[in-house]
């Protein structure tokens, strides 16, 4: 069979520019679509699921309050019991891996003359809350000193807040209680939905909440202990009205919680990408089915029916390529990493090597389909038809 050379295929797409534009611009929009729908749904997933060392942590937390660690309340004596009680915790320097942590949203304003609430994630913690979460990583400053009205900012919680990044400069101030508080630190933790919290030390958040006998969780990091030996003790002690979780369980049905938004939104973008699509289609239509005369003369040539449809796909699979280029360039450009809120604070779009390869893929779908059905059009005359058509 006498094939087309591909050179044809690439001079015809500077013929019309508008024709080349409108074939990029749909191959773009569908890949930028795809690509804010999967990085929203990645982003989630990922602050929810993949929390660096999760899986040897514990949690211990009210009986009642497996879902949301907002409304635990234990007695702040569970800390000294179960680091007591089990044996095999993991242990540094004398120090046992046990944060007792109190986990509140509460309201914040910029200034004491402000009226507007900022919402807050807010994690009372003890300095040996930097051990047993060990994605935490203090990359300004320095942590809070009890007693000094001072807090520790994560690199998202400009997110949670709805504020500018550098109004949560180190030496800024966030007022609540009827005070303000200073940030003495910044901290990253990627992919965890601590990136989007406020923390300060226990007891100021403590005695700020009217919460100086009562823990919302204490997290233990396990050594030679296993869950099962925590389980047990938090089982035997009725008294104390406790539940271990593995922390990776508890985020697991966290992401289970969001699952129905996470479908709402690929399903709400697939439709606004086959509209992408069925538009991109529509414009590859019109610029192919333009061509009829050129197509019966490449069948007067002796040029065969499949090879004329094999180059015809050629130029729109080459166009849409080049469109799918444009578009994941100016996603992981402007998307990647852009930060959203959601009630347990906020998550950045994460637009990593799967979510572009489906965006890719998304893109080049516009130039593998949108050529086949022009070219049947035109395939359809008989060769004078179409060498007279217009």
């Amino acid at each position: 069979m006498r094939q087309l050379p591909f050179e044809y295929a690439y001079r015809n797409l500077g013929r019309s520019r508008v024709r080349l534009i409108a074939s990029l611009t749909g191959s773009a929009l569908v890949v930028l679509l795809v690509l804010a729908s999967a990085g929203f749904v990645r982003g989630m997933q990922l602050t929810l699921t993949q929390h660096e060392g999760i899986h040897e942590n514990v949690i211990i937390l009210g009986t009642g309050s497996e879902e949301a660690l907002e409304r635990s309340q234990i007695d702040a004596s569970v800390e000294t019991i179960m680091a007591a009680s089990v044996p095999g915790l993991k242990k540094e320097a004398g120090v046992i891996y046990a944060s007792p942590e109190i986990n509140m949203a509460l309201p914040v304003r910029e200034s004491a003359e402000s009226d507007a609430d900022l919402p807050a994630v807010m994690r009372g913690v003890r300095p040996v809350a930097l051990l047993v979460h060990s994605a935490v990583e203090i990359v300004e400053g320095r942590a809070p000193n009890p007693g000094e009205d001072e807090l520790m900012v994560g690199a998202l919680a400009h997110a949670a807040l709805g504020v500018p990044p550098d109004r949560l400069a180190l030496g800024r101030t966030l007022h609540f209680d009827n005070r303000d508080w200073t940030i003495s630190g910044r901290f990253r933790a990627p992919n965890t939905v601590m990136d989007a919290e406020i923390w300060l030390p226990l007891t100021d958040l403590q005695i700020a909440t009217k919460r100086e006998a009562s823990l919302s969780s204490v997290v233990l990091t396990l050594d030679t202990a296993g869950f099962a030996d925590v389980d047990l003790i938090a089982k035997s002690r009725l008294d104390l009205e406790i539940t271990a979780m593995r922390e990776a369980e508890y985020y697991r049905s966290i992401a289970a919680f969001y699952r129905p938004i996470r479908i709402m939104i690929i399903v709400t973008a697939s439709l606004i990408a086959l509209g992408g699509l069925l538009g991109g289609l529509n414009t590859m239509y019109a610029s192919f089915a333009a061509r009829v005369r050129e197509v019966g003369m490449l069948q007067a040539l002796g040029y065969t029916r499949s090879a004329i449809v094999l180059n015809l796909s050629e130029e729109s699979l080459f166009a849409a390529a080049c469109g799918a280029l444009i578009g994941a360039t100016i996603g992981i450009l402007m998307l990647d990493g852009l930060s959203l809120r959601f009630s347990m604070g906020a998550f950045a779009l994460t637009l990593d090597a799967p979510v572009v390869l489906v965006g890719f893929l998304g893109g080049l779908s516009v130039g593998v389909v949108g050529a086949i059905p022009p070219a049947i059009r035109c395939l359809r005359l008989p060769i004078p038809e179409a060498l007279k058509s217009h």
